[in-house]
């Protein structure tokens, strides 16, 4: 994917973030151009969750900041982070709980709208309509409940939820680690299409780098809370530069059974050799 070089929407600099005498996050800086998608790979643990959740608020940051459309959020109110959820929204990993199950499909995706100052009831329906038919869901998703539904289908009104109120950013946090390939591939090619409709940034967080190459323009791969690597997505997976960046490449999974395992098994003898050292 061709990168866009307009001033960053998002900046992070210097970030630290400590739990206890534990450092999670070392030193992190990147920034997000407005329309364009940045990678976050690593495996649990690395940190990568947890940048996300300093941008949305969640978790404090020991020094440095974050930077969204020129305004400083690092520290900011509980008041101006409702303000800024409408421009930033947020995609769960597991389709399944992420979604109410006493809500209906309608009431769910209406909420962000009502937030975001939308009241005519058939606007609000109208605006449910269509981002439905943009993410491939039937007309008459709105009335019905989440147990109705697939988890790559629930996952696609999880996406729908999150733009419906046209953010300008929204995190990802796994958000297809939790399905088939094949399913993947269908969410994967939702993110792409609505970027380029909406002009929306993405933070993807994922621990595939090959996931990664579909929707990012640019790539970073974290490891014990710090860069170890960072560049073109599909730069990084043809010509891995660190040890871990390859190990994460030999631990992501493939079709063929037979191939599968014999990655495995590389991937084993990579990460024994990488605790080793």
């Amino acid at each position: 994917m061709s990168a866009n070089t307009e001033t960053p929407l998002l900046s992070v600099r210097g970030l630290n973030v400590y739990f206890g005498p534990f450092q999670a996050l070392k030193n992190i800086g990147f920034d997000i151009p407005t329309g364009t998608t940045l990678g976050l790979v690593g495996e649990s643990g690395s940190g990568k969750t947890t940048i996300g959740k300093v941008i949305l608020g969640q978790v404090k940051a020991e020094s440095g900041s974050v930077i969204y459309d020129g305004e400083d959020i690092t520290n900011a109110s509980r008041s101006r982070r409702r303000g800024l959820g409408r421009d930033i929204q947020v995609v769960f990993q597991d389709p399944y709980s992420s979604l109410n199950p006493t809500r209906t499909i309608g009431q769910t995706l209406s909420e962000p709208l009502m937030m975001a100052g939308v009241t005519s009831r058939t606007d609000i329906r109208r605006r449910i309509k269509e981002l439905l038919d943009i993410v491939g869901m039937p007309a008459d998703t709105a009335d019905r409940y989440p147990f109705e539904f697939s988890g790559g289908q629930r996952q696609r009104v999880a996406v729908a939820r999150a733009v419906i109120a046209k953010p300008r950013l929204v995190v990802c946090d796994e958000p297809v680690s939790a399905l088939d390939l094949s399913v993947q591939a269908q969410v994967l090619n939702l993110l792409n299409d609505l970027q380029r409709e909406l002009s929306v940034s993405f933070l993807f967080i994922s621990h595939d780098l090959t996931v990664v190459r579909h929707v990012s323009h640019r790539t970073i791969v974290l490891y014990k809370g710090e860069i170890v690597e960072e560049g073109d997505g599909a730069q990084i997976q043809d010509a891995p530069q660190h040890a871990y960046t390859r190990t994460l490449l030999a631990a992501a999974p493939v079709p063929d059974p037979a191939r599968q395992r014999e990655k495995r098994q590389r991937w084993r003898e990579m990460r024994q050799a990488q605790l080793n050292t």
